[in-house]
């Protein structure tokens, strides 16, 4: 069968592959150590778990609106108003299955075959992917360690071409922990006012951040940059609620029109239980969670900083929010997929390469983990690297 060339362009996530092939070792019997997650360790809080329970036994298990639930979309309302000072009304707000999906929905909503979505190197690897599939084309702005992996707009206005129709925006950022500041954010959105293109803003990192830092939302810095924003967000991370599929997209209301649409033929709606533990997770006082994650977070990754800091072979990234360490791994004279395998196969240790995010030379290490863990994975990369040829 001849498959369709947007199909056949579409690469496997490397992500899910290594960490596959990690699981399956774990069932062989083999010690390994998982530095590879994109997900936080810790388990929902109780109080959306039982609220998912009763909504079970309440009988809750039916259809809802394609767009999501009234209550759960209000309940995204007055959090985006409280948190990200950005007023919406129900209709611009679409829930999905997941951030992911939220999206999805955006590029085959907004695109058309032969238009330009600017993709801000290192990227999360499913931008490319999603952008393809919707027929556009992705075009990569790079970014390097010595500017800290931040976009300068001289380089962003050189990609600008008239089939331009977006740029993803994602603050703080997967795989390098990227956090724009304000300045920065309005530097970005005068251009794109001055382009008339879109901002896709991808926030699912945003109570994540360390060292000080405080997440903007670039669609609360004035009524244009709400009017060309669409904002993306969900429960997944915050909220270590990754299983439950619940993410949210806000913007213009022709847009979240024609989504909403799209999904009626898709997926119907998400999930009803997963909404009403949605809209519990939005409307709890959960800020005493929120901080004790978001501290351990900033141990972990300090003591995984100071754990590699001594490899010579190594220059490692500091991230400013997120829960992953980017890591240069040129000297060791490997390329990231062949330095990712080995590393499993020979010590053990499940790292991301970063070659599907666009930079072969670096890994990503997750640390979505206990420092314990955290602390003998790192030992073992030491370890090996050490003794390389």
């Amino acid at each position: 069968m001849k498959f369709p060339k947007k199909i056949e362009s579409i690469k496997p996530s490397d992500t899910l592959d290594i960490t596959a092939r990690a699981k399956a070792m774990i069932k062989e019997g083999k010690d390994i150590v998982i530095l590879a997650a994109g997900e936080p360790d810790f388990d929902t809080p109780d109080i959306i778990k039982e609220s998912a329970i009763k909504a079970i036994k309440d009988g809750f298990t039916k259809y809802t609106p394609s767009a999501g639930t009234v209550s759960l979309r209000e309940a995204i309302r007055q959090k985006l108003k409280k948190e990200n000072n950005l007023d919406y009304e129900l209709d611009e707000i679409v829930v999905s299955n997941g951030a992911k999906h939220s999206l999805y929905n955006i590029f085959q909503v907004i695109c058309q075959e032969g238009d330009e979505v600017i993709v801000i190197h290192p990227y999360w690897l499913s931008y490319p992917e999603m952008v393809k599939l919707a027929g556009a084309k992705p075009v990569i702005i790079k970014t390097s360690l010595k500017n800290n992996f931040k976009v300068s707009i001289s380089d962003l206005e050189k990609k600008i071409t008239k089939k331009t129709k977006a740029i993803i925006l994602n603050s703080p950022s997967n795989p390098a922990g990227v956090v724009y500041a304000k300045e920065e954010l309005r530097s970005i959105l005068d251009l794109c006012a001055r382009k008339d293109i879109l901002i896709i803003s991808d926030e699912i990192y945003e109570k994540i951040m360390f060292d000080g830092n405080t997440h903007n939302s670039i669609g609360a810095l004035s009524t244009d940059a709400k009017k060309r924003t669409i904002l993306v967000n969900g429960v997944s991370k915050s909220y270590a609620m990754t299983g439950w599929r619940i993410g949210y997209a806000a913007g213009d209301k022709d847009i979240m029109k024609r989504i909403v649409i799209a999904q009626s033929h898709a997926t119907s709606n998400p999930c009803s239980i997963s909404q009403v533990a949605s809209e519990c997770a939005l409307k709890s006082d959960l800020n005493n969670f929120f901080e004790e994650k978001r501290a351990e977070f900033e141990k972990r990754r300090d003591v995984l900083i100071s754990r590699l800091s001594g490899i010579d072979a190594v220059k490692i990234f500091k991230p400013s929010g997120a829960f992953y360490l980017f890591c240069d791994i040129s000297k060791t004279g490997l390329d990231s997929v062949t330095f990712s395998k080995r590393l499993l196969e020979e010590k053990g240790v499940a790292v991301i390469p970063g070659l599907p995010f666009g930079e072969d030379k670096f890994i990503r290490i997750s640390f979505a983990s206990a420092i314990n863990v955290i602390e003998k994975g790192a030992d073992r990369i030491k370890s090996w690297i050490e003794g390389l040829k």
